[in-house]
Order: C-alpha cells, then structure tokens, then sequence
C-alpha cells in the first residue's frame, strides 16, 4: 500500500509516496542524500532533472507551506504546475467524484499527483488505479508522509545522526498525522526512545502505540516537563488539532504542553525543537532566535526533501 522506491512501493507499475508503511531505512537515506545534492546544484543544472514533466497539486483541505513548498520544488526542478486549492468546493468533489476517478483523470494530463485530503485512509485505496505516482500531502487525522520525511531529514542535519536519540513528542498525538507519520519512520532506527507528552484525551492512538511497540520503537508516556525536557535530543512539539476535536473536553490540560522561556531552560545546550507549523500559542516567540529553535530550518529543508521525493519518483536528471 505504499510508498517509496522499493517494490513494495509499486502499484501496478508505478511508485506512489501514500504513507510510510513499508518505508525503509535505505529509502530514507536514499531521499535525504539526495535532497543534500539537489541544495548544491546550480539553478540552470536543477531545472534539467524534470524539464517538461506536469506536477498536478490537489489540495482538499487547506495548506500554505505544504503547498508552497511542493510547487516551488517542481518549479525549481523546471516541472509545470497545474492544481487546485480548496478542491473540496472547486473541483468535480462538490459533485461526488471519488477521489479514485480523480487520479485515474487527473493522472491523463499529469506526470504525478501531489494530494492533500480530508479522510485518513481513501488515498492509499485510491492510489491503487492511478496511473502516475501520488504523493500524501497530509490525509486527514491519518498520515503526512512527506512531512516525516523533512523532520528526519532535519534531525540529521541538525545533530548528525538519527539513531540513538531521544525523542519527546508533544501536544496533540491523537489527531496529530504528522506525530503519526513521523513515529512510523522513526522505528526504522535504532536505538531510539520516544516520550509522549500530551493532554489526557489526546495521546497516540492505541492501536498505533501497540504496533509502533511490536515493531521495535522503544515509547513511554511522559511525566512532568522539568523531569522529561533535560534528557532529550529532540521535542517534537505539535498544535491541537482544533479542528479535528469532537469535544472541547479534549481540550483539558493542554495549556501546560506549551514551550516558553521557562522550559527552553529546561532543554539540553544540544537539544533542538521541531514543530511541522503552523504553530498557534504553544512556542512562545521569543522562543524563536535560540538556536535551539530549528523549526524555522526545518520548513527550508522541506523545499529540498520535496524536491529530492518528486525527482526520486519521476526519475529526475533524464533517467
């Protein structure tokens, strides 16, 4: 059902990115060394690697860096960019396309499909008769493929390694997708242990922390800040998912997962803070010109790791 450049990322012939299952480290290495060449290239070098090839972006809920970030890496790549913003009301949706018609139309006049939606699991079904490579641009509460990526790729460049580092997520882990997309990656490395900090009635799903925990991904819950934030490499902080509650009662203790001067004391002199923005009220602004505040880093570097992916999959530099 999946993704990358390994067999198991075929459907029917062609490579999809529809969600981490079935990721491997290889691919990820693959994509972040890549993404490293790509940043070095000269700009009249990097628009040869997709000259002539159509990039479609349909998003059906909203999106400023996703979307941005996508369509200037096309364009940087020297791909055109054909799509539509708010598809929900302004394309064939409105009328009760499915989202499979869609790809099998929309793959007649483009060479791949970048796709953000608004049900968790009806693109990797979807993806299945397109006849182009479709990338998850965020579905739902469910995954954000590409947005693991860049915070791994991010990780990396920040501290140099991946593996060995522990990692404390915060905020909304419930309805959070790119906390679910980014675990899913994470157990592809070793040595990793992972603290959960979220209100009551938002932890990580379940049945998710089970599996994550079958497959090797070392997770405890959290306790108090003071006692969690001095052993980290890395938070991972996310908003609450505002519009995805089904009760304000959700809402119940989240006020005390937030990032400001007080609990930047508490982080290691190493330690780096991601966040997949955009961010409301749980990082301070004058958290923002600590170097330990990478987030502002991270979004550049998903220009790069975008890039890296659309190449990868289309087969970029003539190949």
């Amino acid at each position: 059902m999946l993704t990358g450049a390994s067999e198991t990322g075929r459907r029917g012939g062609v490579r999809h990115l529809v969600t981490t299952d079935g990721l491997t480290r290889e691919d990820v290495f693959r994509w972040m060394r890549l993404a490293q060449t790509l940043r070095t290239l000269p700009r009249g070098v990097l628009a040869q690697r997709l000259a002539g090839r159509v990039i479609a972006t349909l998003f059906y809920e909203p999106s400023t860096r996703t979307r941005l970030s996508f369509e200037s890496a096309a364009l940087k790549l020297g791909a055109h960019v054909v799509g539509a913003e708010n598809a929900v009301e302004n394309s064939s949706a409105k009328k009760g396309e499915t989202l499979a018609d869609v790809f099998r139309i929309v793959g007649a006049y483009a060479d791949a499909i970048v796709v953000r939606h608004h049900e968790p699991y009806t693109m990797v079904e979807a993806a299945s008769v397109a006849p182009v490579p479709i990338i998850n641009a965020g579905a739902g509460w469910g995954e954000h493929p590409t947005q693991a990526m860049l915070d791994v790729y991010t990780i990396w460049r920040e501290l140099g390694r991946v593996e060995g580092l522990h990692v404390a997520v915060m905020g909304d882990l419930k309805y959070g997708r790119t906390v679910h997309s980014l675990l899913n990656v994470l157990r592809l490395f070793p040595g990793i242990r992972v603290t959960l900090l979220h209100p009551p009635s938002l932890g990580l799903p379940e049945t998710m922390a089970q599996r994550l925990k079958a497959e090797g991904l070392q997770l405890q819950e959290g306790g108090p800040l003071a006692d969690v934030l001095p052993r980290v490499d890395v938070l991972y902080q996310t908003r609450i998912q505002r519009e995805r509650l089904t009760s304000q009662d959700e809402l119940d203790g989240a006020s005390q997962y937030r990032i400001g001067p007080v609990e930047l004391a508490l982080l290691p002199a190493h330690a780096r803070i991601l966040h997949p923005l955009p961010r409301v009220d749980e990082i301070d602004p004058a958290v923002d010109d600590d170097p330990r505040a990478a987030y502002f880093r991270q979004a550049e570097n998903g220009l790069y790791m975008r890039m890296a992916i659309l190449d990868d999959l289309l087969g970029g530099d003539g190949r």
